[in-house]
């Protein structure tokens, strides 16, 4: 028995109705942020808890060591509602008001950063020349804590690259209680307008030219 038209244009104005008021499907984090959200963020940072580190660690993709060559340990893609609980829980005396003032939704940003460990295979002393001239011997050398400036970084939105401009950085060290010091790595940071990523989808691509490149694909609809 098929329904009466005037039951199926009921269904039909239901769904419709259904439709409309369902919200419209996240396609990345929110940007800029309102005023209700930078005030749960502040809360949130200000906790200093296991459960901010928890969601704080949405954040960050940590890798599998390689075969040879440097470990890109983790990557971090820190939206601006991750920066404002991380802002907050590094500030003492620091209120909601502060926290509030202080944003600006124009300005808005994402923050990237690159953990990368040295391993046996690409370690803290290196093989080379122990002078300039053609012929010198080979000796041991400390690496170059700069190391990781040799990297090419990249970052992709929805499949489309974006320019990483000056990214900064600064080396890691392990000392021992006689006061030397060991170069372990590096961490690595560069930041993009939070506007550039309005897709689902963004990756990090690490290339340290002398190993195979390492990347971390971030869901950005499952990112706040």
């Amino acid at each position: 028995m098929h329904p009466k038209p005037s039951t199926l244009r009921a269904w039909l104005g239901i769904l419709v109705v259904a439709v409309l008021a369902s919200p419209p499907p996240s396609l990345a984090f929110d940007t800029p942020l309102s005023d209700q959200a930078v005030r749960e963020a502040y809360f949130l940072g200000q906790r200093r808890d296991d459960s901010m580190a928890r969601l704080l660690n949405r954040y960050t993709q940590f890798l599998p060591a390689p075969a040879t060559g440097p470990h890109v340990f983790s990557v971090s893609f820190l939206t601006p509602f991750a920066l404002v609980i991380q802002q907050s829980s590094q500030r003492l005396n620091y209120s909601a008001q502060q926290a509030a003032k202080e944003h600006h939704p124009d300005d808005e940003i994402v923050s990237i950063s690159i953990e990368i460990l040295l391993t046996p295979s690409y370690g803290a002393l290196i093989t080379g020349p122990t002078g300039s001239r053609s012929g010198s011997p080979i000796g041991i050398q400390l690496r170059n804590p700069d190391f990781w400036k040799d990297f090419k970084y990249s970052v992709f939105a929805d499949g489309m690259e974006l320019k990483v401009d000056s990214p900064t950085g600064e080396p890691t060290y392990r000392c021992d209680g006689d006061g030397g010091c060991e170069l372990t790595g590096a961490m690595v940071h560069f930041q993009f307008p939070a506007k550039l990523f309005n897709s689902g989808s963004a990756t990090v691509e690490i290339d340290p030219k002398v190993a195979d490149p390492a990347s971390a694909d971030f869901d950005l609809t499952r990112l706040r």
